[in-house]
C-alpha cells in the first residue's frame, strides 16, 4: 500500500515534470500542483489506454503510456493555470 502511494507520486512528478518541459515559458505552479496534475494525468491516460487494450506485456518502461501522460500533464497545466488565472 505505501509502495504504491510512493510509486504514484514518483510517477506523478515525472509526468508533471514532462508536461511542464513541453509547454513554453515559466509556469507559476507549484511543484506539489505539478505531482498531483501528473498523478491524475496518469489515471487518465491509464484507464483510457488500457480501456484500448494496450499491454505492456513486454515489461520494461511502457512508452505510449507515458508520452500520452506527459502531452495530458501539460493540457491539464495549462487549463489549472487558466483556471486560477495564473500564466501558463
Amino acid at each position: 500500500m505505501i509502495g504504491t502511494i510512493i510509486a504514484a507520486i514518483v510517477v506523478g512528478a515525472i509526468i508533471g515534470a514532462l508536461g511542464r518541459l513541453i509547454l513554453p515559458g515559466k509556469q507559476n505552479i507549484s511543484m506539489v500542483m505539478t505531482i498531483l496534475i501528473g498523478i491524475v494525468a496518469n489515471v487518465i491516460v491509464t484507464f483510457v489506454v488500457r480501456q484500448l487494450g494496450y499491454s505492456n506485456s513486454s515489461g520494461g518502461i511502457a512508452w505510449i503510456p507515458l508520452i500520452l501522460g506527459a502531452i495530458v500533464a501539460a493540457i491539464l497545466i495549462v487549463v489549472y493555470g487558466r483556471m486560477s488565472h495564473k500564466s501558463v
